[in-house]
């Protein structure tokens, strides 16, 4: 990202953006994608819906069905084959209403030749974001310079084998890198999920802090009190088209505590059909349409407060007594004061590796009943600052693209600096080996 070329195209694309729509409307009422949009030297593009027909690009990537990655995604698609997992399929042509015949779901953890791409094969892997959410290898040659960009690469029409991982949103952990698609191999350009890429952003692993949920409402139910009836509820985005998508993200959370209290799962019926997209055995047995079948319900995150909860439990009079409420935000963990803003790369592993979480850890806020609790729980489907660093360090790449927060030069550059050192440690290190950890699903 520190080239010359590389500024030229960041330039670029930051003017593309600004672009006013009086511009955009003699333009045609297109905008011109981004070159972080479309895999260097191939006919195809990724989260790349908001930039219409792309000149050159015959396959159209998304990772995964929240609206920042599908935007202008709709029944008037037309203007390629859609390639995703098949859980992201089933939600584009169940809410978005997307015509099939442009959907196509691929497996997740095999190599498949895309059509039309002049042999590039991809791999999807889990992301760890929400159900349905991939991470794509990409493997083949450079044959087309596709997109709005003026740069060229020279490497068309080369043999060269060139290998992409596009990370869309996604919870690193050490599968990504032990999966048998990426392990070893030399990655030439990888795509990152930059959300958190900065070190004040250090909660903990997601795995850890739904087992910790598990155990607490575990605790909470096994142990009442005689006549002490306890209801869980658990708080998910759900305001609109735009935003229902978002209730995916509590899943694995919703899951983990249901298997813990042996219960099923209460939603209503436009949430039900959501999750029942993702076609997943367990997920459908645990889902329930009678609240009372269930002492776990999910609600609206906008309900878990402590006026919200009290009409909630008042609704189940002489059923629940007390309710306890989970919300789930990526806000609620902050970094010790006086933390150093820049730490070096070793500090940064040696730092944070051991770190644990409990359900110790988890604190209701505000002031607690006897009959309410309110328990914010740090909980992110992105990678902390911590895991990116893991996972740069724990195999070999040429080149890392920030894919968030890279709208201002300011932003870039920050990005850019850590890039930097992350190169500059792996030199010191084995760029193969993997980063000590203590479970396959986290660092």
């Amino acid at each position: 990202m520190s080239s010359n070329r590389d500024n030229e195209l960041w330039k670029e694309a930051a003017v593309v953006e600004e672009k006013s729509s009086r511009f955009l409307k003699a333009n045609g009422g297109r905008r011109k994608a981004p070159f972080y949009k479309i895999m260097q030297g191939m006919p195809i593009a990724v989260d790349a819906f908001r930039y219409g027909t792309i000149p050159g690009v015959t396959a159209y990537f998304l990772t995964h069905a929240h609206s920042d990655h599908y935007t202008n995604l709709s029944s008037t698609w037309e203007s390629g084959p859609i390639y995703c997992s098949q859980g992201t399929a089933n939600l584009i042509i169940h809410m978005l209403s997307v015509d099939c015949k442009w959907v196509h779901p691929l497996p997740m953890d095999v190599p498949t030749v895309i059509p039309n791409t002049n042999g590039v094969q991809v791999t999807l892997i889990e992301a760890n974001h929400c159900p349905g959410s991939s991470l794509f290898f990409f493997e083949g040659l450079q044959t087309v310079d596709a997109g709005d960009s003026c740069a060229k690469s020279p490497f068309i029409g080369s043999s060269k084998i060139f290998r992409y991982l596009h990370c869309g949103d996604f919870r690193a952990s050490p599968r990504h890198v032990l999966h048998p698609a990426v392990k070893g191999k030399l990655i030439d350009h990888v795509y990152l999920d930059t959300t958190y890429l900065d070190p004040k952003y250090t909660f903990p692993p997601q795995p850890l802090v739904i087992s910790a949920c598990a155990e607490f409402a575990h605790k909470m139910v096994k142990h009442k009190e005689v006549d002490i009836h306890p209801l869980v509820v658990v708080g998910t985005y759900s305001i609109g088209k735009e935003r229902i998508f978002a209730l995916l993200l509590t899943v694995p959370l919703l899951v983990a505590i249901a298997r813990a209290l042996k219960t099923k799962i209460y939603c209503d019926a436009r949430k039900a059909a959501i999750l029942r997209c993702q076609e997943d055995p367990e997920l459908n047995a645990l889902l329930t349409s009678k609240p009372m079948d269930s002492i776990v319900h999910l609600v609206p995150l906008g309900m878990i407060t402590s006026d919200g909860l009290k009409t909630y439990l008042d609704r189940f009079k002489g059923s629940y007594t007390k309710i306890i409420g989970f919300r789930p935000t990526g806000w609620t963990f902050s970094q010790t004061a006086g933390a150093d803003q820049l730490p070096s790369v070793s500090c940064t592993l040696a730092r944070t590796q051991q770190k644990n979480f409990t359900c110790a850890d988890l604190r209701p806020s505000g002031k607690p009943t006897s009959t309410l609790q309110i328990i914010p729980v740090p909980y992110s489907e992105h990678s902390s600052f911590y895991e990116l660093t893991c996972f740069a360090m724990s195999f070999d790449w040429v080149k890392m693209i920030a894919t968030v927060n890279v709208g201002s030069q300011t932003s870039r550059g920050k990005m850019a600096r850590w890039f930097s050192k992350w190169e500059a440690e792996r030199k010191k290190r084995d760029a193969t080996t993997v980063v000590p950890h203590r479970h396959p699903d986290y660092w």
